[in-house]
């Protein structure tokens, strides 16, 4: 912990006695917004779409006064942290776009890693709420987890190079690019992302 940080509690989300599903899913729809503005630009109607899609076991939240301020998953890189529902989909984002969503994200978020090392540890849809950035939420996360040892080593896929406050938090922590895919070119002039980069943790 720096100072000026906040001093979160970490645990697991599945853990918890509160329903932390919708705010989860409001952390995920701001922090994701460029990725899904195709589905809807109203982040509210995102939160609602996304919020049953949580693996609850896998991920780890850190709270104050039952406020979720910030999340991460951790996965063997073969076990899902998130599980999308088609009709949930449908019913929140319409029937077109819910349909698309069903099938492209699925196909994306769900997909396993491939040539994934063993006993390594895939660090996942780290996010904070608004209101509590700057304030170390996903810095004592992530540290918790490296702190924990699951595993012998861990990685961040798929970093957005414009997330500089992102690259900026992993690089503290430990982490270095070891990987960068080139996003399509058309895509890329849409959203602004020119590469997506892996991390992997060095101790």
């Amino acid at each position: 912990m720096q100072a000026g940080d906040k001093k979160f509690t970490i645990v697991k989300a599945d853990k918890l006695e509160i329903d932390v599903s919708m705010q989860m899913s409001e952390i995920f729809a701001e922090g994701f917004s460029q990725w899904l503005e195709y589905f809807s630009k109203d982040k509210n109607k995102i939160a609602k779409a996304f919020a049953h899609m949580f693996v609850l076991e896998q991920f780890y939240v850190a709270v104050v006064n039952d406020k979720v301020a910030g999340m991460a998953a951790c996965t063997d890189g073969k076990t899902l942290s998130i599980r999308l529902n088609k009709k949930e989909l449908k019913k929140h984002l319409g029937f077109i776009r819910g349909s698309i969503a069903g099938i492209v994200l699925k196909k994306e978020w769900e997909a396993p890693i491939e040539n994934f090392p063993p006993d390594t540890g895939s660090i996942e849809f780290v996010g904070t709420a608004i209101e509590y950035r700057g304030q170390g939420a996903a810095s004592q996360i992530i540290s918790h987890i490296l702190e924990n040892a699951l595993y012998n080593d861990y990685v961040i896929e798929e970093v957005a190079d414009t997330n500089i406050p992102a690259m900026k938090l992993y690089k503290k922590l430990g982490f270095e690019e070891y990987k960068r895919k080139s996003f399509p070119e058309k895509m890329a002039k849409i959203n602004g992302i020119n590469h997506l980069l892996s991390l992997k943790y060095v101790k």
